[in-house]
């Protein structure tokens, strides 16, 4: 009497007997069931009524086999619910508990992932979403998860403090799609098309070193914006304006697209751009001085138009009218199609539609067009053709300045690579390209190992960068790059390469050659990255019908791998430099430095520079004990 049953579970644990046990089961069945009652009399939409008005059986009735299969019934007790019950129970749970929950049938997946469910959930996250700034195949759903996984996050660099903070989110905004950090502001444009303006409280200042609290407030800037861009270079105090891509109306209620140009301090208006309606716009960029910035604005059937603005004059109130010229590149290849822009200080970058198309046989690369009218072949879809503005980057970009024209300097050059590319990045005089395949390339000046080759040597054309597949976004800036993985060996981390003055690569204050794991958290959903000379930011704001979609690499495409490996070589140059070290921590700095110039995949590095860290500690002198 005193005795459980064998396999059963005690329900108040193991001091109390079988019959309180089963009286206790007995009355927690009684109220399933009297709610169970509630819950059919309420509900006039579900049928099969006299199905439920069974009794259970008692489980004293219940013989021991079939233990197991009783308790499986009463776990799926949430089956049994009306179905406009369960989604609306559904709706307010957390998005991770939701996720969750829906992954433990195929029965709760279909409730947790319908469109009403995420309609609510969306509702609930974002109550002043308008229903037209939902889109896509499923609306409800990533507007849903956008505004859950946004966020803007900034680390310090410089000081000893490594941590990561968050900004303000605003409670207007409709997820997060591109943002720009200026000196005191950090705009953000969201995919509602509103342009925010984000202000940091500068806590303390000084030479050298900036200690940043989390943004305390925020205004709207614009509505109706499609592209925003300011000052290509990276330093912060050059960027005294924003210029705004924005959809308006004109007279008689037709809508035309304007270029605003604001004043990042206050927010005012200092200059409007109206163009004829006929023309549409989707994405503009900025390149050159700021007696001479070029304004380039691409439309949306992949033409490129330019036009010269002299900043030094925009706070004059006047009005003139400014020539909107075709570039070159769209007036010497009219059949191609600029897909997207990049630009930098001296250089702006065009990438072709990345369109499907059969594989043609071998091929060379092709060619600029001469300044001559002459017949020029069908350009491939997603190539990359360069523009380059002054001789100095047009030396480090290319290694020679034997085809510079200074009298024409629009002549688009063609990049030869092996596939499609897909995104590009330009620093001052380096660039980063990403082809379909997700390996990256880099070109230009690598005076500071800023193109991650494991030397420092220049590369005159796109040379790949082994052991950093799939990144998530490129950054190149002065003298280093950054990289943003999110799936790979060595999971979500940030990798840098080149100059590590001034906190640059956290972690590597003396740089590196070779691309390496920063010492900077890394949020779940991240998908941009930027820096400026005193923080580091990092975009999250997950699109499940976006981002970067890389093809597998063909085995026939896959390069063999090299007859002479420089490994040896370097492991003997370094090995001889470790004999001449006559401390222990300069032997472990020598040795951490030779694993980063090693061709090691990315995951091998991270162990042994984590390994090197722990004996290093381990080795310092500790003080001896105080004697009494």
């Amino acid at each position: 009497m005193g005795r459980a049953p064998a396999g059963t579970a005690m329900s108040r644990g193991e001091g109390l007997g079988g019959t309180q046990a089963c009286g206790g089961r007995r009355r927690a069945g009684t109220g399933d069931r009297r709610v169970a009652r509630q819950l059919r009399r309420g509900s006039r939409l579900w049928a099969g009524e006299e199905a439920m008005g069974a009794k259970r059986p008692r489980r004293s009735q219940v013989p021991e086999g079939a233990e197991s299969r009783k308790d499986v019934g009463d776990s799926a007790s949430l089956q049994r619910l009306p179905p406009e019950l369960l989604d609306h129970i559904v709706s307010f749970l957390p998005v991770r508990a939701m996720v969750a929950l829906g992954q433990t049938c195929r029965y709760l997946r279909q409730v947790c992932d319908s469109e009403g469910v995420w309609r609510r959930l969306c509702r609930r996250l974002c109550p002043q979403l308008p229903p037209e700034g939902t889109a896509g195949v499923r609306p409800w759903k990533r507007a849903a998860i956008l505004n859950y996984t946004k966020g803007l996050y900034f680390q310090t660099l410089g000081g000893r403090r490594r941590y990561l903070s968050k900004s303000v989110a605003p409670l207007l905004s409709h997820g997060y799609r591109k943002f720009l950090p200026t000196k005191e502001h950090v705009f953000i444009l969201d995919h509602g098309g509103t342009l925010f303006a984000l202000r940091h409280a500068l806590v303390a200042s000084v030479p050298g070193h900036a200690q940043w609290r989390r943004a305390c407030r925020y205004v709207v800037l614009c509505r109706g914006a499609k592209d925003f861009a300011t000052d290509p270079r990276s330093e912060t105090a050059y960027r005294k304006y924003i210029y705004v891509l924005v959809a308006r109306e004109a007279g008689a209620g037709r809508p035309c697209d304007c270029v605003e140009v604001y004043l990042p301090a206050g927010g005012q208006r200092v200059f409007r751009m109206t163009f004829h309606a006929a023309m549409r716009f989707r994405q503009l960029a900025l390149t050159g001085p700021e007696a001479e910035r070029s304004l380039l604005l691409l439309t949306e059937e992949g033409k490129l138009y330019s036009l010269m603005v002299d900043e030094t004059q925009l706070d004059e109130p006047r009005s003139y009218t400014v020539q909107l010229a075709l570039r070159k590149v769209s007036r010497c290849l009219p059949q191609l199609g600029v897909q997207a822009l990049a630009s930098g200080p001296s250089s702006a970058g065009f990438l072709t539609g990345t369109a499907p198309r059969p594989r043609p046989a071998p091929r060379l690369a092709p060619r600029p067009c001469p300044a001559a009218p002459q017949p020029c072949p069908l350009p491939d879809q997603g190539a990359v053709y360069l523009e380059v503005h002054a001789p100095g980057v047009y030396r480090d970009l290319f290694g020679t300045l034997h085809a510079f024209d200074p009298l024409d300097l629009q002549t688009p050059l063609a990049l030869a690579l092996p596939a499609k590319v897909v995104s590009c990045a330009l620093g001052y005089n380096h660039l980063g390209l990403v082809d379909e395949f997700g390996r990256l390339f880099m070109q230009g000046s690598n005076r500071y190992g800023q193109l991650g080759t494991g030397d420092k040597i220049d590369r005159g054309e796109p040379t790949q960068v082994r052991g950093l597949l799939c990144p998530l976004d490129v950054w190149c800036g002065l003298n280093h790059s950054l990289a943003l993985l999110r799936d790979g060996e060595l999971g979500q981390a940030v990798l840098g390469c080149g100059c590590g003055a001034g906190g640059r690569l956290p972690g590597w204050p003396k740089g590196s050659a070779t691309f390496v794991k920063l010492q900077v958290k890394v949020p779940l959903c991240a998908n941009s990255i930027c820096a400026t000379r005193e923080c580091l930011y990092l975009l999250s704001s997950y699109d499940p019908e976006g981002g970067p979609a890389y093809r597998q690499l063909p085995p026939s495409q896959a390069p063999p791998p090299p007859a002479g490996s420089p490994g040896a070589q370097t492991c003997e140059q370094y090995l001889g430099q470790l004999q001449g070290c006559a401390t222990l921590a300069g032997r472990l700095a020598k040795v951490k430095e030779a694993v980063g110039a090693l061709p090691l995949p990315p995951c091998q590095k991270a162990f042994l520079w984590e390994a090197l860290k722990l004996i290093g500690r381990s080795a310092r002198p500790r003080s001896p004990p105080t004697c009494s």
